[in-house]
Formats: structure tokens, sequence, C-alpha cells
């Protein structure tokens, strides 16, 4: 009797993933997140592997596997974890899970615009310690009335732009290319942008060209005392920049989903008031879990029994 192929799972993948798996394969799962010396090890003779954004999958890992490898399949959209080309080399498959994330993230971005606007998190934390500060000293700003900037334009950017077309904001996008076929925001070049918005929400991937995309310059251009949001990815914003910028009141305010050394975050970034900090929780939704899970899934799946994936990167 043959035996069955392996999977490694280097991702809390939710309860509807595995049981997918299980009737098909030999799952090897961690009960935490995978230590990189559990995960080399048990990736010889896998034929696939689930991998959490946070897993580096690089040469090192890959050449691990023992040419058993045939796909690496992403619990995530974004895969700047992923060494593209040297999964590319090897003939070895990568996917990830588009779309079913979109509505989740483009909701948090808009939840982080309220909170940091509204300062939520000052009159919460003031309310716990037993204050009652006047509203005064909380005064805020409105979605409504306001000009948001769009950094990127694809499927998350355009929900969010969907989701404030009620609070009767002007829209304006920064995008590579003109988005063909709508009229609710126009486009604008990142520095025009920056200098016109009263809150700026970052929808790029990390890549080598957008890595510090925002920097010190380009925090230099910003209407003072704008508010911006990133839920792509940390790396897109110089941390040292943007706190330097939140200090002096050049940002008024930053909501954080996201950040260039997570889970670590910079003292002095927690530090600040005018911030809205979460733990990269961007897709946490019971709901969009489980259909990244079931998408993740599939992809594996695919590849293993030689088909196509549905959303493949490589």
């Amino acid at each position: 009797m043959m035996a069955r192929p392996r999977v490694v799972v280097a991702a809390l993948l939710p309860q509807v993933g595995l049981e997918l798996l299980r009737p098909r394969y030999d799952v090897d799962t961690s009960s935490e997140r995978p230590e990189r010396l559990w995960l080399l090890d048990h990736v010889r003779g896998a034929a696939g592997m689930v991998a959490a954004p946070g897993v580096r999958v690089d040469s090192e890992l890959l050449d691990a596997a023992g040419g058993s490898l045939k796909v690496v399949a992403n619990f995530g959209v974004g895969y700047d974890n992923i060494d593209v080309d040297a999964v590319r080399a090897r003939g070895i498959r990568a996917t990830n899970t588009p779309d079913v994330l979109t509505n989740a993230t483009a909701e948090l971005a808009v939840t982080l615009m309220l909170a940091a606007s509204r300062r939520v998190a000052e009159a919460d934390a003031a309310v716990r310690s037993g204050g009652w500060p006047h509203e005064s000293e909380l005064l805020g700003r409105e979605l409504s009335g306001a000009t948001v900037g769009l950094i990127g334009f694809g499927r998350i950017a355009q929900r969010v732009a969907g989701l404030l077309s009620g609070f009767g904001t002007r829209l304006l996008y920064s995008s590579r290319s003109e988005a063909r076929g709508q009229a609710v925001a126009e486009r604008r070049e990142l520095p025009e942008l920056m200098s016109a918005c009263d809150f700026i929400s970052v929808h790029v991937p990390l890549s080598p060209e957008t890595h510090h995309l925002i920097d010190g310059a380009l925090l230099a251009k910003i209407k003072p005392g704008a508010i911006l949001v990133n839920t792509s990815r940390g790396a897109v914003i110089e941390t040292g920049a943007l706190i330097d910028a939140l200090r002096s009141g050049r940002v008024g305010a930053a909501g954080l989903d996201v950040y260039e050394d997570e889970p670590e975050v910079p003292q002095s970034l927690r530090e600040l008031s005018n911030t809205v900090l979460l733990p990269h929780v961007g897709s946490a939704t019971g709901t969009t879990r489980d259909a990244m899970a079931r998408l993740c899934v599939e992809n594996l799946v695919a590849v293993i029994e030689g088909r196509q994936p549905p959303t493949p990167v490589v």
C-alpha cells in the first residue's frame, strides 16, 4: 500500500482547513507558530506546505525538503515571505488567498480611520484608568466632508472606496496605472495625494519598489495633521520617519495593523498617544479565515493532484 503524501502546516490554519486536509494526507502541524528548526526538520519529504505570511520560505527551507515539495500554499494574500525566484527555480508552485479577505481588511481600514480620528484608544484608556476627561480634551475629526487618499487601488482599496461612499468623502488614489471602469475616486501622483488628503490609507503590496515608499521625504509633504492608516505591510512605511512625524504633529494620528519587524513593535511607537495599534488582524473574522483556509487547501490539493491551482503566484 502506497504511503499517503505528507503536508506540513506552518500556519494557524482554522479547523475547517485541517478537516479538508486530513482525509487526503498525513498532516504535520504545530499547536503554536512553528520554530524555524522544527520547520526545517519536518518539511523534509513533504509534498506540500501551508505557510503563514510570517514564515520565511527561502532556499534553505526549500532545499531542506529534499526535492519532494510540490507546492507552498500561503495562508494570506501577501507573499513577500516567499522567495519567488527560489521557488520558481526549483519547479515548485506557490499560491495565495486573494479576494476572500478583501471585505474584512477594507472594513478594518475604515475602522482604523474612525478610531484614530475620534481618538478612541485615548478615550478608552482614560475611562479604564478611572478618569472622565471633558469632551473638549478629546476633540476629534469627522470623515464626513474629508478628503481621503488611497495609496494603491487594488481590490481592498476599491472596497474601502465603496465603504466610504456613505460618509460623503472626496476620494483620491495613487496607482501605477489608471483604474478603469470606476468614477468614485480621482487619480493623483503620490506627492500631490499626500499634500491634499485629510486621511491616507495604504494598500500596496510589499516589494523592492514599495519598501519604505512612505519615507521621511514623502511624510514631509503630508497635509499637516493628516491621519495615516496602514493595513498592507509595515515596511511600506519607514518606521523611524513615521515616529518623528507623529511626535511633531505633522502626522496627526496613525492607525496601524502592520509593522516592519512584527511581532516586535518599537517602544517609541507604543508610547505615542496619537496611535491606534492592532496586532495584524486585518483578515481576522471567522467568516474570512474559514474562506481563506478553504482556498488555501484547494490550491494545495490541486497542485499535488496535478491540476492548476485557483490562485497561483508561481
